[in-house]
């Protein structure tokens, strides 16, 4: 017998924990919410860490991912975790889902069923290039670097002609172990921002602006950057909706980050399927409408 319908997923940093500051807060307000979405359907939900030694994943029928905000860190481990655990209990998002969201390549799936992506190389292991000659081959005046399996501003980096030099190393010795990208330097995302839409289901619920910093590039709040509700244009919704529709994969929640690219045409910064912030405490409803698409799966049912 199971013990647990659902186990929200964390990470060590944030299990069982005071709030020392807004993240925190935060971190702990988004999950609680999420979970009494699922109690009030009658679900026995717990949160744990994914890293928990001592819990059992045999007793819950699902897992949702939700502030496991540690696994780009700990990668080799996540990864073990994972196929470790995918036949004792349900991912949610699916395991399939997971494994190709976790690597930003995906964007290459993405852009081959006509979704809009900022141009985007890859380098991988092994390419013996300098970071310079890369960057000069593109004919780009900025770009952005970072892995290919990153998050919250993880090893990234605003570079040009004259600061290049600068990440020549770094980007080394991260190329010796993981996937490198480099992106054309979007501006708009730091004069008007970047969108995140979050879909439950197939229903878009709401939308965050999120905001750079004065005199920073990234969004994150990590960095200084803020969010505020965003009411978007049916456009701008449909584009993000369609994102989800042709991505190939099974979803129970998503987050769409979209922005306005160099030459003003909506684009996809990233599809969040693992994860992702969705800022219930913005809009209350939309983990009620999650937990309902949850309550139907064929797990719980």
């Amino acid at each position: 017998m199971k013990k647990y319908d659902i186990v929200i997923l964390t990470e060590d940093r944030y299990d069982n924990i005071e709030p020392k500051d807004s993240n925190e807060t935060n971190i702990l307000l988004e999950d609680s919410i999420i979970q009494k979405s699922l109690e009030k359907l009658g679900l026995n939900v717990l949160r744990t860490s994914w890293s928990n030694p001592n819990f059992d994943w045999s007793t819950t029928k699902a897992a949702l991912f939700s502030t496991t905000w540690d696994y780009f860190d700990r990668f080799p481990e996540f990864s073990k975790w994972l196929e470790e655990t995918k036949d004792k209990t349900v991912f949610i998002n699916p395991y399939e889902t997971i494994k190709w969201n976790l690597d930003k390549h995906y964007l290459l799936d993405l852009e081959k069923v006509g979704i809009n992506i900022p141009p985007t190389i890859f380098i991988e292991t092994g390419d013996e290039s300098s970071l310079k000659e890369i960057f000069e081959n593109t004919n780009w005046k900025e770009a952005v670097l970072k892995p290919a399996v990153s998050g919250a501003g993880r090893h990234t980096y605003r570079i040009d002609q004259t600061n290049i030099q600068k990440y020549q190393n770094i980007f080394a010795q991260l190329l010796e172990n993981e996937s490198m990208m480099l992106q054309e330097f979007q501006k708009n995302i730091v004069d008007k921002g970047e969108v995140a839409f979050m879909i439950m289901g197939d229903k878009f619920t709401h939308a965050i602006l999120k905001k750079t910093k004065k005199g920073d590039f990234r969004v994150q709040d990590d960095f200084g950057g803020t969010v505020e509700i965003y009411n978007p244009t049916e456009e701008e919704i449909d584009f993000a909706v369609k994102t989800v529709k042709n991505c190939g994969k099974k979803t129970i929640y998503a987050r769409v980050d979209v922005f306005y690219d160099n030459n003003n045409q909506l684009a996809i910064g990233e599809l969040e399927l693992i994860e992702p912030e969705l800022w219930y405490r913005f809009q209350n409803s939309a983990a009620d409408d999650l937990a309902k698409v949850i309550l139907g799966l064929d797990v719980l049912t």
